[in-house]
């Protein structure tokens, strides 16, 4: 029988591995306690070898334990895919504490695999990172960046929590709580219709407390984004979707949507800092109101064209201070658009782009005034003039909300 040791690591050795900036998703957990010491996957022995020692009279045992064994064993070894990913069956055991149930998602770094904890008794979401060099480097970095926010954050309410890691077959394995879906999985199962106003703002003050707090500790997320906030539970409420255009009746069942029960200066090559979160924040909250992402495009130029119709031209000093990679972008003076546009249809998906007051008023009925004046804080292009995470959450969007309650 196959036998082999799974190392797990006490997280003091952290500091003695290479260092990088981290590129973190929103995984940002409360640490454990230091685990020290090996784990073992099954050095059992061989199974054999025990029954050549017992009398016949104990073959029933022998033949239970061989199958206990079997259940919790190591599965076969296989080779990693191409890319490196970590090849699997459902059923299939990674390590013999921990048993696949489903896969939940897959990544740059890895997947994303449903686990049932038997040590703990409980479902759990472990990252299987892709046994490359250099993604394994970047997720001891990881760890040790989400061990850092996880000593800072007592109470366990803002991360989410990380319970174990260790390293399998080449693999870093970062095991967390299971918590619900992602805010896109919802908006993409809501059809991607909006969120009500009372509900954005309470994201938004949820989203900027993390974000502040991250900063407060010197750390930048730098990858906010829908996909990457998890909601706490899977649980949700139908509500009527109230809409002036529509003809649909009560009976029709898309004439209601769910809500959760519970609650640019990187394309000019200027380097990036804080601020590159809160413009992030901005983003998701428009995308919570309207459903829709709000610069839908992949393509640089385009994206900055979108950004000029909807928040208006980009400042001079900014445009003049892009570095030669982004010079493609900016002909005398002000950006190559529409004349750099790749195509006709590039035009016509910003042309029918509308400023961020008219967008937000078609979507927002009470409170629009103070969300666009706090858009317009977090939007801000130069990131030297955009408000912080802490100034935001003292905005009368806010605060207007707490004073009613």
């Amino acid at each position: 029988m196959e036998t082999e040791r799974v190392t797990e690591f006490p997280f003091t050795h952290l500091d003695r591995r290479p260092r990088k900036r981290a590129r973190l998703g929103w995984d940002v957990p409360q640490a454990p306690k230091a685990q020290v010491g090996m784990f073992c996957g099954q050095e059992l022995g061989n199974v054999a070898s025990f029954a050549s020692l017992m009398a016949p009279s104990d073959h029933t045992t022998i033949s239970l334990f061989e199958k206990e064994v079997a259940r919790n064993g190591s599965p076969p070894w296989r080779e990693d895919d191409k890319d490196g990913h970590y090849m699997f069956s459902l059923g299939e055991n990674l390590t013999s504490r921990y048993k696949i149930q489903s896969k939940m998602g897959e990544g740059t770094f890895g997947q994303v695999l449903e686990c049932w904890d038997r040590e703990k008794k409980e479902m759990v979401a472990i990252k299987i990172v892709r046994g490359v060099k250099k993604y394994r480097e970047a997720a001891m970095i990881e760890i040790e960046v989400l061990q850092q926010l996880g000593k800072h954050d007592k109470g366990g309410n803002r991360c989410v929590q990380l319970r174990n890691w260790f390293d399998y077959r080449n693999h870093i394995c970062i095991v967390f709580e299971k918590l619900g879906p992602s805010l896109y999985d919802f908006l993409k199962k809501n059809n991607y219709r909006s969120f009500p106003i009372d509900l954005v703002r309470e994201i938004g003050r949820q989203l900027l407390e993390c974000v502040a707090f991250m900063h407060d500790l010197r750390l930048i997320h730098t990858d906010l984004k829908p996909e990457n906030i998890l909601l706490v539970s899977h649980d949700y409420i139908k509500v009527p979707d109230y809409n002036k255009n529509s003809s649909r009746s009560p009976k029709d069942s898309s004439y209601f949507k769910r809500i959760p029960k519970s609650t640019p200066e990187v394309i000019l090559g200027m380097g990036w800092t804080y601020p590159c979160d809160v413009w992030s924040i901005g983003c998701i909250l428009v995308e919570l109101c309207t459903g829709e992402a709000l610069f839908q495009t992949h393509e640089n130029l385009e994206h900055l064209a979108m950004m000029e119709r909807v928040l208006g031209p980009l400042p001079q000093h900014m445009l003049k201070r892009a570095d030669r990679h982004a010079e493609k972008y900016v002909r005398r003076g002000r950006l190559d658009w529409p004349e750099g546009a790749a195509s006709r249809e590039s035009i016509r998906a910003v042309q029918k782009l509308p400023r961020l007051q008219n967008l937000v008023m078609q979507h927002v009925d009470h409170s629009a005034g103070d969300l666009i004046h706090l858009l317009q804080g977090l939007l801000r292009y130069d990131p030297s003039d955009r408000i912080s995470a802490r100034e935001a959450l003292r905005h009368s969007f806010f605060t207007k909300d707490n004073l009613r309650r």
